[in-house]
């Protein structure tokens, strides 16, 4: 008898056991349909994300056109074409063509002209009523002799409401220790580590011609003109290996959070301290670089532009916009959407990064705490720790109807988030 209540009871508990394990895939199919109902990624309620274009090559920065087209700048070339333009359909794009022979990351559209650099070169194609390049063949090169050491070449640009165009020079270095050994002074700053600006109607300008507009920026790839309080702000990529390379100084979890990724509020003639300083974000103050007499403690020269917010390190923060739309709620409006890439440099900590963060605004300056908006592109927790993302985010445009779109320069997918309340 007790046998047979026993086996009866075993049938039951098997029973229950499947009938929980059917719930729990339902429930794991419901939560991946969902995920694909939002392109894998994860935002705040009534966003939506849909992937409008996949596997182009690596996607850098792009820019919408009021039309309802976009231009994709990839890093190199596909089929021979460095730019492709897609019309975008609600949540489907379809390529119209593509052309231009150079690779690259900067692209924007200002007066009449769509602008697009390589690692040596920015070059501007003229644009007709209908915002489509005339002559794709043909572009006017505005800017050359740019220097490209490979290391943090790509040109990001950004253009004011004056004539003016202004180009990152990353610095081709970590901390500049090999240039300037005995520590009088980091020499590469006069051609690299800053922000340079230059006329955005003049053919052929060089250095002589152009004007360093910001300097101790070891390298920008994410920057945009700020239209609230016309000025450009810049996102930094910091430093790396604290800890390697002064292990007395930095364990290896403030290695992994240290240096911040700034973002600065520049006016000519500022110095943002690379590569003598750093900022903390922790600690909330510029520090003095331990290669400089530094040791973690030491504050900095007050004499170096501090930044007006601040986030984790390593993060590498490759895409900047301001949001001016009104399909996003109020609180999105005039701040700031960061796309940061992820990180490489934190190990043995597990790598971060690999989202589009918002940082509120207040007349025209940072206001509050910023926010991950839309995350999920690494993939797996496992495939963020390691740093095998699946997708990294680099460039962001907002579309005439206020969606913002997202580029992954990993896949090629480009991503449109929406809003409906």
């Amino acid at each position: 008898m007790n046998k047979k209540i026993f086996f009866a009871f075993y049938l039951s508990f098997i029973a229950m056991g499947g009938l929980l394990s059917f719930k729990l895939i339902k429930d794991d199919n419901l939560v991946k349909g969902q995920e694909t109902a939002n392109a894998g990624l994860t935002l705040p309620g009534g966003f939506k994300a849909a992937v409008i274009a996949d596997n182009l090559g690596s996607a850098r920065h792009l820019v919408a056109t009021a039309q309802g087209d976009i231009y994709v700048h990839l890093a190199g070339t596909k089929n021979g074409k460095g730019i492709l333009v897609f019309h975008v359909d609600g949540d489907k794009a379809a390529l119209k063509s593509s052309f231009g022979t150079f690779g690259g990351t900067g692209i924007a559209i200002k007066n009449g002209y769509l602008y697009a650099s390589n690692s040596r070169e920015v070059y501007r194609y003229k644009l007709d009523d209908k915002n489509e390049v005339i002559n794709p063949d043909k572009p006017e090169r505005i800017v050359t002799g740019l220097l490209d050491r490979r290391t943090h070449a790509p040109k990001a640009i950004a253009l004011d409401n004056d004539g003016n165009l202004y180009v990152n020079i990353g610095a081709y270095t970590n901390i500049c220790s090999e240039f300037d050994p005995k520590k009088t002074g980091c020499p590469i700053l006069d051609s690299a580590g800053g922000i340079w600006q230059f006329k955005a109607d003049k053919p052929d300008q060089t250095y002589r011609d152009g004007i360093r507009y910001a300097t101790g920026l070891r390298n920008v790839v994410g920057l945009a003109w700020n239209q609230q309080d016309n000025q450009l702000f810049v996102m930094q990529h910091g430093r790396d290996a604290l800890n390697s390379l002064f292990p007395q100084y930095y364990t290896v979890h403030q290695s992994a959070e240290l240096p911040a990724e700034c973002m600065f509020a520049l006016k000519k003639g500022d110095n943002a301290g690379w590569p003598y300083v750093y900022y903390d974000w922790m600690q909330h103050k510029n520090m003095l670089g331990p290669e400089y007499g530094g040791d973690g403690k030491k504050p900095a020269d007050s004499k170096y532009l501090e930044p007006v917010a601040a986030y984790p390190g390593h993060y590498a923060p490759d895409g900047l916009l301001f949001y001016t739309g009104n399909q996003f709620p109020e609180k999105y409006r005039n701040g700031a959407f960061i796309a940061f890439h992820g990180s490489w440099n934190r190990a043995p900590e597990p790598q971060a990064g690999y989202c589009v963060v918002f940082q509120p605004f207040k007349d025209g300056k940072p206001y509050g705490d910023w926010e991950v908006f839309a995350d999920g592109f690494a993939g797996t927790e496992q495939q963020k720790a390691s740093g095998h993302a699946v997708h990294r985010p680099c460039g962001l445009a907002q579309g005439p109807d206020g969606s913002l779109y997202v580029t992954d320069d990993n896949k090629g997918t480009i991503y449109k988030i929406t809003y409906k309340n």
